[in-house]
């Protein structure tokens, strides 16, 4: 199928132009994705997200090349989550701590459904003073100062193991005590 046709269905709304895009230039666009990422699953996202960002944008746009726009909007994506992969390992793994807490923490939407972001804080903050000295630091060192766990295990003589099951348990704790005061995880 030509360009002026498969842009054609985009206008006319009709799902078959993913679909026409893919056939024609799924290729071109995975290698370019592959070329900047280094990896697959990143690139397939690109990829999907592509074939979104050109769903939403014609129209209005009427590209003169559909192979030029698929490869400007590739590489942008590309370079956006090539950036945000990469910032993430500057900042120490953010997302690793977000991720540990996200099975006891309401999501943000639902904070503004259940509480007030203040009365989350309030409510943490009551949990951390049932804590004991050691795990409201612990709990403390790990998820706000993002300390690393084999630190932690180092400074306090454990496992990393034993201390990421220590850890768990503490998450747990907040789960339920969240869950007691209505909050909704």
């Amino acid at each position: 199928m030509e360009d002026v046709q498969i842009i054609d269905l985009y206008w006319l709304r009709d799902e078959s132009a993913i679909r026409e895009t893919d056939i024609k230039y799924g290729g071109f666009c995975h290698r370019m994705a592959m070329n900047i990422l280094h990896s697959f699953q990143d690139s397939e996202e690109c990829v999907s997200d592509a074939y979104g960002r050109c769903w939403d944008t014609m129209p209005p746009q009427r590209p003169g090349s559909l192979r030029a726009y698929l490869g400007t909007v590739i590489r942008n994506l590309s370079i956006s989550r090539y950036r945000a992969y990469h910032a993430q390992k500057r900042f120490g793994g953010a997302e690793v701590l977000l991720s540990e807490l996200a099975d006891c923490v309401p999501a943000p939407e639902n904070v503004q459904r259940t509480v007030e972001a203040g009365e989350l804080s309030e409510l943490i903050g009551s949990w951390l003073d049932t804590l004991d000295r050691e795990d409201r630091a612990l709990f403390v060192r790990r998820y706000w100062n993002g300390e690393a766990v084999k630190e932690l295990a180092g400074e306090l003589g454990l496992r990393p193991n034993a201390l990421t099951k220590r850890l768990l348990r503490l998450r747990e704790s907040l789960r339920r005590s969240l869950e007691r005061e209505g909050v909704s995880v």
